[in-house]
């Protein structure tokens, strides 16, 4: 009798090895390789099934005259604008976030809006009893609404109930780590059951119509666990970004098949649930203090979203042999970059001396586009001269310490006007119309420093 076959996989990033080590060497993590038996994802056939000619395929021209995918609006404008429009029928979301960060409230009111609206959602759970689900619906103000709730882990329940003519708009699966297949021998939550699972269900998706929507834990990392295993099966990655102990909210879009990546929603999290929150910008600004050195405020972009955030910097003297530099919410490593800059084109030393930066709102930036307005926290910060507080900043710095134009640049300026800030520092290079804002130029990162400087031109309201 031949002896069942079986592979070793990492649980953290998915990599098969051909033996069990104590090392992955595709993520570098330790003690996550585990044996599970080989199998196919669930309703596969089985791997012995004899190969046979298939029908071929049909090769058809590039030009087409389809019309753009319909969208099922959610009834909540910001999860919408990050969806690119709405859900599409047939397409798969995969929606990330740490435990307690709101994922089940959203995807439940989303659920809710969609059923009021008429439309069929099922919101299938594993994670809690129809007992649990229907109390959170009754603290939300949602009891009323016509979605069908399930308790199941097993998908090929799932897809005996839902692999029919007439299938739902919307499948919720809270959450995708707590199912698993008959086809396949490993706990459920590993790299395996993942893949059969998701498999199954995207496969569902695409043969019936329905739009679904899974949710996945994080990692420590802050990564959706068994990554490069889903975020390929799915058309739409989102994650859930905030603290706990805050009451905003940040959704993203990491990957988006039918609409901008990197777009955000922002929610304010109220006894009532996540409510929406149009104008952003105020909502960073609202508690910043004016006349403080090294804040500045940033004209950033998320996605097709012009935002305007707080960059705090703190420069203080180091007790330590090395000094630290803390990082919230921007690259620690192009903060060292800009330091470096700092020092070897202008002259200012933070040698011996902590430096600490922070986005304010829980707001993670990735844009080099804030390189100005990071290098003028730190700047005002270590001369102890605050920036006028209605003054607005943006530019990319490079090794030489020049600052470069950065894309965009109007639909920034737009908002800061509208915010009603007067003044804007801009790359010199931008070349743009201010629309009412009395623009500044800048070439290089000195001319900054001398504008700052309490011997040089300075900046006054």
């Amino acid at each position: 009798m031949s002896r069942p076959r079986s592979s070793y996989v990492c649980q953290a990033c998915g990599a098969v090895h051909p033996r069990w080590a104590g090392r992955c060497e595709g993520c570098g993590a330790w003690n996550t390789i585990v044996e599970e038996p080989a199998g196919g994802p669930a309703g596969s056939a089985p791997a012995t099934a004899s190969p046979r000619r298939g029908k071929g395929i049909e090769l058809l021209p590039l030009a087409g005259s389809e019309t753009p995918p319909p969208r099922l609006s959610t009834g909540m404008g910001e999860l919408d604008r990050v969806l690119g429009g709405g859900l599409v029928p047939g397409s798969a979301i995969l929606l990330g976030g740490d435990p307690g960060i709101g994922k089940s409230t959203l995807t439940l009111q989303a659920a809710a809006a969609l059923a009021t609206a008429g439309e069929r959602v099922v919101y299938l759970s594993g994670e809690e009893s129809i007992e649990q689900i229907r109390l959170r619906a009754r603290r939300l103000g949602l009891a009323e609404a016509p979605v069908a709730v399930a308790a199941a882990t097993r998908v090929e329940e799932v897809l005996a109930a839902l692999d029919r003519p007439m299938p739902p708009a919307l499948l919720v699966v809270d959450s995708i780590q707590t199912l698993w297949s008959e086809s396949l021998e490993a706990a459920p939550g590993t790299i395996g059951q993942l893949r059969a699972c998701a498999q199954a269900l995207v496969g569902l998706a695409k043969r019936r119509g329905p739009a679904l929507l899974l949710i996945g834990h994080v990692t420590k990392e802050g990564a959706i666990a068994g990554p490069k295993v889903l975020e390929h099966l799915v058309d739409t990655v989102l994650y859930f970004e905030g603290e706990r102990g805050e009451a905003y909210r940040i959704l993203r879009a990491v990957k988006n098949r039918f609409g901008p990546a990197n777009e955000i929603g922002v929610f304010e999290m109220a006894e009532s649930g996540l409510l929406p929150v149009v104008d952003a910008s105020a909502l960073f600004l609202a508690q910043r203090e004016e006349g403080v050195a090294g804040s500045v405020v940033f004209a950033g972009m998320e996605g097709s979203r012009p935002l305007l955030v707080e960059i705090q910097a703190l420069v203080a003297a180091s007790p330590l042999g090395t000094p630290r530099r803390a990082v919230v919410g921007w690259d620690a490593a192009r903060l060292a970059m800009l330091l470096a800059v700092l020092e070897a084109r202008c002259g200012l030393v933070t040698a011996g001396r902590d430096v600490y930066l922070n986005v304010a709102g829980g707001l993670r930036i990735a844009e080099p586009a804030a390189d100005l307005a990071v290098a003028a926290a730190i700047v005002s910060a270590l001369l102890g001269v605050p920036v006028p507080s209605s003054t607005v900043i943006f530019g990319e710095v490079g090794l030489a310490g020049e600052i470069r134009a950065v894309g965009h640049a109007q639909a920034r300026l737009k908002e800061a006007l509208k915010l009603g800030f007067r003044r804007a520092i801009v790359p010199r290079a931008a070349a743009v119309e201010g629309g009412g804002l009395e623009l500044s130029g800048l070439a290089h990162l000195v001319e900054l420093v001398e504008r700052l400087d309490r011997r040089g031109v300075g900046m006054h309201d």
